[in-house]
This record gives C-alpha cells, sequence and structure tokens, in this order.
C-alpha cells in the first residue's frame, strides 16, 4: 500500500528509513536475542541504546556539559506541572508568554505552585502573531520566564535570535514542535523540554533538558517522579522508562546525524516552508493566517473563503493521500504540519494540488 503524506501536529510522519530499519530490528535487536521491547532497561545492552543516544543528541544541540538530558514519560503537558514544581522556589514568581493554547495550559497549570505573571499576549489577535517581548516587561525577582517556541496551532514561532532578554532570570522554552528543527544556543535556557511525537519519534518519551544548577531546589510538596533531581541522579533510568520510544528516539537521532545535523535540517526546513508561504502569499484563494515575520517552519495555517470551500479541498486532498490537513477548530481551515521528516516531495505536491483546486474553484 502507498504511504500518504501525513500532514499531522502530531503523532506525525516518521523518516522511512529509520521505519524500516526499526522494523528490521523490531523481533530481535543486534545479537541480544529479543526484541527491545522485551529487554530489561537495566540491561546492558539496553544502557548501550538510552546512553547512545544521549550522547547524539546532545552533539546535534550542541548541549553544554553543565546540562542534564533526561528521557522522561508524562509527555510535554506534564512539564507544565514539573517545571514550577522545581522552580518556583525562591520569590515563587514566574512570567508567562501567551502565544497559544499550549501557553494557556501551562499558564493554568503553574498557578496551582505559585504566582504567574502574563506578561504579553496575543490572544486578542486569535494568537497570529508573537507579542514584542522587551526585556522591561521581565520581574527581575521573578524564578523563570516561560516560552511557547513554536505553537502548532496558530503557526508562530520564537527563533534563536528573537529569543527576548530575560534580565538574568532563567528561561524555559516548550520545544516540542520544532526542536531539531531549527539551530537554538542551549546555553541561553535554564530548561528546554519537547514530547517526541513531532520531530523525534513515536509518542511516549518526554526529553527535558536542564542546567544542572536548576536541580534539586524543588518544592517540598513535589512528588517525587516530578522531580528533576530524581532523573538526573539516575541517568533516566530511576524507574523502567518508555524504552522502545527512547530506542526509535535514538535512531531518529542518528538519521539526523547522518543527512548533516541540525544546519541541513533547518535549511531544508526553511526551503519547505517558502514553497508553501510563497504559494500562499500569490494565491487569489488560499490564505495564510500568520503575520510572516512570525511564520513557523513546521506548522502552516491557512485558509479558504468559505468553510465549504475548506470542507471540499479537506475531502478531495483526503482522496489524493494527503491526510489530516484539518486545522485546529479556534483557527478553521487547513494546516500543514511539515515536520523534519515530511519531504520536500510532500510539500511540492501539496501545493500542486492546491493550484489545481485554485483553478477549478
Amino acid at each position: 500500500m502507498q504511504r500518504y503524506f501525513n500532514f499531522s501536529a502530531g503523532p506525525s510522519m516518521l523518516p522511512l528509513e529509520v521505519l524500516e530499519e526499526a522494523q528490521k530490528e523490531f523481533v530481535c535487536y543486534a545479537d541480544s536475542g529479543m526484541s527491545v521491547m522485551e529487554m530489561s532497561h537495566r540491561s546492558k545492552v539496553y544502557e548501550d541504546i538510552i546512553f547512545t543516544a544521549e550522547t547524539n543528541l546532545r552533539e546535534l544541540m550542541h548541549i553544554p556539559d553543565n546540562y542534564s538530558v533526561m528521557f522522561l514519560q508524562g509527555g510535554a503537558s506534564t512539564q507544565f506541572a514539573m517545571v514550577p514544581l522545581n522552580l518556583l522556589v525562591g520569590s515563587k514568581k514566574a512570567d508567562y508568554v501567551n502565544t497559544g493554547q499550549w501557553s494557556k495550559r501551562a499558564i493554568a497549570e503553574a498557578k496551582k505552585y505559585g504566582s504567574v505573571n502574563v506578561v504579553a499576549s496575543s490572544e486578542d489577535t486569535v494568537f497570529n502573531h508573537i507579542p514584542a517581548l522587551p526585556a522591561t516587561i521581565f520581574d527581575k525577582d521573578a524564578d523563570y520566564v516561560y516560552l511557547t517556541l513554536n505553537n502548532t496551532i496558530y503557526g508562530t514561532h520564537i527563533p534563536n535570535d528573537k529569543l527576548p532578554d530575560t534580565n538574568g532570570v532563567p528561561l524555559v522554552g516548550d520545544m516540542s514542535s520544532n526542536i531539531l528543527a531549527e539551530p537554538y544556543d542551549i546555553s541561553k535556557f535554564g530548561i528546554v523540554f519537547a514530547g517526541a511525537q513531532k520531530n523525534l519519534g513515536p509518542a511516549g518519551v518526554t526529553i527535558a533538558i536542564v542546567r544542572n544548577d536548576l536541580i534539586g531546589k524543588h518544592q517540598d510538596i513535589t512528588p517525587t517522579m516530578l522531580q528533576y533531581s530524581t532523573h538526573a541522579a539516575e541517568k533516566s533510568l530511576y524507574n523502567t522508562p518508555p524504552t522502545y520510544s527512547i530506542y526509535f528516539a535514538g535512531l531518529v537521532f542518528k538519521w539526523a546525524k547522518k543527512l548533516g545535523g541540525i544546519d541541513y535540517m533547518y535549511a531544508l526546513n526553511k526551503k519547505k516552508a517558502a514553497i508553501l508561504y510563497d504559494y500562499l502569499d500569490n494565491s487569489k484563494l488560499f490564505k495564510g493566517t500568520v503575520r510572516p515575520e512570525d511564520r513557523s517552519l513546521m506548522n502552516v495555517p491557512f485558509v479558504l473563503p468559505t468553510k465549504e470551500l475548506d470542507a471540499k479541498f479537506i475531502k478531495q486532498a483526503e482522496s489524493l493521500g494527503f491526510v489530516n490537513l484539518k486545522g485546529h477548530r479556534t483557527v478553521g481551515g487547513m494546516r500543514a504540519s511539515i515536520y523534519n521528516a515530511m519531504p520536500i516531495e510532500g510539500v511540492e505536491k501539496l501545493v500542486a494540488l492546491m493550484k489545481t483546486f485554485e483553478e477549478e474553484n
């Protein structure tokens, strides 16, 4: 059966080469006599899998030695609680920037554990841009500043060169939907985290990269499993981790390294996004919804003049193997998620389909 072009926001398309490698090793990994799904996380063979994955991720993202890399569970949504539980320990105040659905959830969660100040928001324009983030809006006494670096639903992002000056306050970044897709200077952050199911592999593992001086100062009420110190001390092996998801993410790291790392991915992602945005900017029928200077490289929302045309296009696209293009209900229209594993051919064929649809409608 022909594989579809899957434009889902997550779980998303995975590299075919990696899927085939995992398929080949599924029943018996190397000479272990068993599947990765069956092996003990305490075994030497599994330790080699997880520690190699960490080494490759550190190399890909240029993670400094004074940061711990943790393979956790619970998705990015658990980090919405884990961050304040571990960092709201000084003034018990944090500054948050509200740029979409996931920031709103993070804000609501953090309010349970301390004082949250929403210093900037783009909610009044349905999150179609990133609000201005001058250093003057941030509280120098805050325990941390929180940003969602890429907004999956609304199609905006904050690139490395637009990270705000936080007056020395630790910066926390939710990198769930653009990790490994564009370069970031990790030393600018106190914490970055990401769910796997967009650019790293199948759902089940969450990556947290935490500066070591922020570990071990959690609130007294913090459950053992939600303390970064628990997982840093045990190298992500305190309890049984999501072993297969980590193995698969490790294959993705090797694939990304082989292709040329984040620099290669970034160049390819800019090229893919430009093909789609250039068409949207010149189309008389399809329109992008995001302010051009804040457009995501990963998630591209766009609309047609009527909901009827939206539905017609989505149905036609699906019949031709372009799936999961329906936009989030708060934006409507369509959304093409073009993560690292989406080949340039998928974007070119989508634009060709859009051109044909425009001619016919």
